[in-house]
């Protein structure tokens, strides 16, 4: 599949480029609550819909996240970016990992919010079936929104979070999605990676939460870093969009002091 300009919008007119990439359930606007208080004259960001999500929905793809990688790289070029940084939530964590596997060189910073180890998330077969049914099942949407969360937030905000996802999402694509980040596993193309590189999550999170990064992201990086957000589950941009942003900035800002920049 030929690589694919993604449908992005840029925010801010900094020198450090960062590229943002949604996760599963939602398209870019799952960062619509952070947009306000990023630091824009520091940072120029481009944030962007996957293949089968918002702008991108009737796009047509194999809806992997190597795949999805090379539409970042493709999106890149497309701005002039040689060297950049890149966030990715959820699945989007998947896909940046991908992206520093595919051009390691190009990759200033890398941010996980919450993100897929790069082996995949295996489930037992209950969990598995909860969300192989989400794509038709807006329960299942709500269920897994909930569990990942704690289970204590409103259910006016659970319920608008599935109508989004709803909304914003290809069912079929959605599907589609979930065997490539829940299924693939290429840790051993990014191991031993010197990009410096974040994972943060959210303590209310029981699926992927600071034990398994520490199995994973801080034994595959040498240059890892992880940070838990004790009032956050797995949404952190609506949870606690402020400490989030304060949290990646510092650690996006700190490429100014590299000597390995």
């Amino acid at each position: 599949m030929t690589p694919h300009i993604l449908p992005h919008t840029l925010h801010g007119e900094g020198p450090h480029p960062v590229i943002a990439v949604h996760g599963w359930f939602a398209d870019r606007s799952a960062y619509a609550a952070i947009l306000p208080d990023l630091d824009l004259d520091a940072f120029r960001y481009a944030f962007v819909d996957l293949r089968g999500y918002g702008e991108a929905l009737h796009v047509a793809g194999d809806f992997t996240t190597s795949e999805a990688a090379a539409d970042v790289l493709a999106v890149a070029d497309h701005l002039g970016w040689e060297r950049f940084s890149v966030i990715g939530h959820s699945m989007g964590g998947s896909v940046a990992q991908r992206v520093v596997a595919a051009a390691p060189e190009r990759v200033r910073r890398m941010v996980g919010v919450s993100p897929v180890p790069a082996n995949g998330l295996p489930m037992p077969p209950e969990h598995w079936e909860l969300f192989a049914g989400a794509a038709e099942r807006p329960e299942n949407r709500r269920a897994i929104i909930d569990l990942t969360t704690g289970g204590v937030r409103p259910a006016a905000w659970l319920e608008r979070m599935v109508r989004q996802s709803v909304g914003r999402s290809d069912a079929k694509a959605f599907r589609t999605w979930l065997d490539s980040w829940a299924g693939e596993d290429f840790h051993d193309e990014v191991t031993g990676s010197a990009v410096p590189a974040l994972a943060v999550v959210g303590a209310l999170d029981p699926a992927l939460g600071a034990d398994l990064m520490r199995d994973t992201w801080l034994r595959w990086y040498a240059r890892a870093e992880l940070t838990e957000i004790a009032c956050a589950g797995h949404y952190a941009m609506d949870e606690t969009p402020l400490q989030l942003i304060r949290i990646v900035e510092d650690f996006l800002r700190a490429d100014a002091q590299d000597p390995d920049a």
